[in-house]
């Protein structure tokens, strides 16, 4: 396997983690009898808005998918369906944060809307990436040459947003808080507080 498909795969689970945890916590702020941390909710929505909207996707946009439509003309569509799918799922961010502020807002209420933008954006962002390492990635493999290889593997290993400035290290540390954040079993963090 090539290493720059190595470091996409290893960004997609990272990503993966993130939902599956904002799922499950999701899931158990519906408990109204719990106050949620909301502390550790904003951690993750700012994760996902800073490294796959804003650091991950740009670059699969610029290097991958750009590379790719050089050597293979005939994955236009497929491209163009990714990146219109980079696109919606910027937009169901900005619903995750609508929701969550909301929820924040008017907690115990709202937890039903939050939930389901969770449902709605971790579903989307799974099938993306289920699509990128069925179809696009084999496609990839297949007409890429070596110096192609190169070029997205120093864009994917530098992790720098030219946005935000952002470098790995700070993404290793948000994770880390997140998992300091959240209660267990997700992550290290106290449990939430009963409300009497």
């Amino acid at each position: 396997m090539k290493k720059a498909i190595g470091i996409i795969y290893d960004e997609h689970r990272s990503i993966s983690a993130v939902l599956s945890g904002l799922k499950a916590l999701a899931k158990l702020a519906g408990d109204s009898g719990l106050r949620p941390d909301f502390a550790v909710f904003r951690a993750m929505i700012y994760y996902i808005d800073a490294f796959p909207e804003r650091m991950h996707h740009p670059k699969e946009d610029q290097h991958l998918f750009a590379r790719l439509l050089m050597r293979c003309p005939q994955a236009q569509a497929l491209v163009g369906s990714l990146q219109a799918e980079h696109v919606t799922g910027a937009r169901l961010v900005r619903d995750l944060e609508q929701a969550l502020l909301a929820f924040e807002q008017t907690w115990p209420a709202g937890a039903d809307r939050f939930a389901a933008a969770v449902q709605a954006y971790a579903q989307f962002h799974w099938d993306h990436m289920r699509r990128e390492e069925k179809e696009l990635l084999p496609l990839a493999e297949q007409w890429l040459l070596e110096e192609d290889w190169r070029v997205i593997e120093a864009a994917f290993a530098g992790n720098q947003d030219p946005i935000a400035d952002l470098r790995e290290k700070d993404f290793r540390e948000l994770y880390q808080r997140i998992v300091s954040l959240a209660p267990a079993p997700i992550g290290l963090g106290e449990p939430w507080k009963a409300v009497r």
